[in-house]
């Protein structure tokens, strides 16, 4: 049955948003089962109850309607989809996924969209945003109820287009079900969410179903440099446009400049060849460049925009944003996270530094144990100095988890300071004229997420803090 077919004034997964007349959805997540929560969605007002396999144990009341689906996941998503009229037909979807860089990505296509005179939502870790709306994101990809609730009021905003960041977790568990993308764009895959994934195959074919699924007239932007791209290449149906620097793609970069404050690159695609200087740093930049570049072309859109759009586009928040100092030497404030993207991170910035190059970084706790000594044994191996502290240790010991990234390390040049805020303040101390110090981990984010509670915490914050405490 479909819920076009039921007289529901809304659905949920969520017992607590129930209201009169909604239709609940019992979903078994990781901790929790949608089930054990029907009764309480019943008090609330619910008219129908969709459960998965077979009919609960609860007795229902009569005037409630009880719906058996095979999959209660896949008809959440498709149910949240007719609700809102499928606003995915008219509006043109960006997904965009891989390990590392959908997030500059999701901002570059906003830039160059809105230069191209079209308004363009967002729906990403930072932020979901469109026209004067800025929503404060929980996930990097929320559930299918919000999904396609922001979708749709985007639509009868008058936005064209919706950069959306895709997690594996939400392709896993089908929160992107009925959504109509007309373009995919995949950065590349490298080690992170083990914890839930168990291991890359499943993680890749995770990612993978995001094109597995595209329709004939949509586009797939692949990183050609980047081998799960080029599996990607070989099971999606859509129109694929390449993008790489060292393997022959339809979009590329030569002759790569690189700088402190930019980058430059000569841009080759059909039927143009052309210069582009920007403020974003390190050859990660670059591909991401290349993918928003190649989404703008894909598009028709005048080159003029694209260029200018790119051009002009200043920095993401948390995303190697450079902290203002005026000490002789300088600081980062990065997302990265994983193996993966501290190397890109601390090899960016390595031969533009005449200094040291000095790392604040933890890991978080209740995710992926496997990087933490393979993250450890980078920062170690490729930084001259590295301070180990806590990020968000959630309900784990922050000294266990500082144990497990000492694990990787062979050399003798870091030291451990849980306190997150101590461990910044020494390496401000530390650092000298011509050196770079690099805090990451968190990034945008400003809270710290502990055993008890959540604190706010902000790096960006913390170093002018102890910036201005400094003689």
């Amino acid at each position: 049955m479909k819920i076009a077919d039921m007289k529901v004034s809304g659905i949920t997964c969520n017992s607590k948003e129930v209201k009169k007349g909604f239709a609940f959805v019992a979903i078994k997540g990781q901790s929790q089962d949608g089930n054990s929560f029907i009764g309480e969605a019943i008090a609330g007002g619910a008219g129908i109850v969709v459960v998965e396999g077979r009919a609960p144990e609860i007795k229902l009341p009569p005037a409630v309607k009880l719906i058996v689906v095979k999959d209660s996941r896949e008809f959440f998503a498709q149910a949240c989809a007719e609700f809102y009229r499928h606003p995915s037909r008219d509006l043109k979807v960006i997904g965009i996924t891989g390990t590392n860089g959908k997030t500059t990505i999701s901002y570059l296509i906003e830039r160059i969209a809105k230069k191209a005179g079209s308004a363009c939502g967002v729906i990403g870790t930072i932020s979901h945003r469109f026209k004067d709306k800025v929503i404060k994101a929980r996930n990097t990809t929320p559930g299918s109820g919000d999904l396609q609730g922001y979708l749709s009021k985007m639509y009868c905003l008058g936005v064209k287009y919706c950069a959306m960041e895709v997690s594996s977790h939400a392709l896993d568990q089908g929160r992107t079900g009925g959504i109509n993308f007309s373009c995919a764009i995949f950065t590349n895959l490298t080690q992170d969410h083990l914890d839930y994934h168990k291991n890359l195959e499943n993680y890749f074919q995770a990612k993978a179903k995001l094109f597995r699924f595209l329709s004939k007239s949509s586009v797939a932007i692949i990183n050609n440099d980047d081998k799960y791209g080029r599996r990607i290449k070989q099971l999606t149906g859509a129109k694929v446009i390449t993008y790489g620097i060292k393997n022959k793609s339809i979009v590329m970069a030569r002759d790569i400049k690189f700088g402190i404050t930019g980058s430059s690159f000569t841009l080759v695609a059909p039927k143009i060849k052309a210069k582009i200087i920007t403020g974003l740093v390190g050859r990660h930049n670059i591909y991401n460049l290349l993918a928003a570049i190649a989404w703008g072309l894909s598009e028709d859109f005048d080159f003029k925009d694209i260029k200018s759009g790119v051009e002009r586009f200043k920095t993401v928040p948390g995303r190697l944003e450079n902290v203002s100092c005026n000490k002789g030497y300088d600081i980062f404030v990065d997302y990265a996270h994983t193996p993966d993207a501290l190397f890109n991170v601390i090899t960016a910035l390595k031969p533009l530094v005449g200094g040291r190059i000095i790392v604040v970084f933890g890991c978080g706790g209740e995710r992926d144990k496997l990087k933490r000594p393979e993250m450890g044994r980078i920062v170690a191996q490729l930084a001259d100095y590295a301070i180990i502290t806590s990020d968000n240790p959630r309900s784990e010991d922050p000294l266990g988890i500082i144990r497990d990234i000492r694990k990787g390390i062979r050399k003798n040049n870091f030291c451990e300071i849980p306190d997150r805020l101590k461990a910044i303040k020494a390496g401000l101390s530390l650092a000298r004229k011509g050196d770079c110090l690099i805090i990451a981990g968190k990034g945008h984010e400003d809270y710290q997420v502990l055993k008890d509670r959540t604190l706010y915490f902000s790096d960006r914050k913390a170093v002018q803090k102890c910036l201005g405490s400094m003689k």
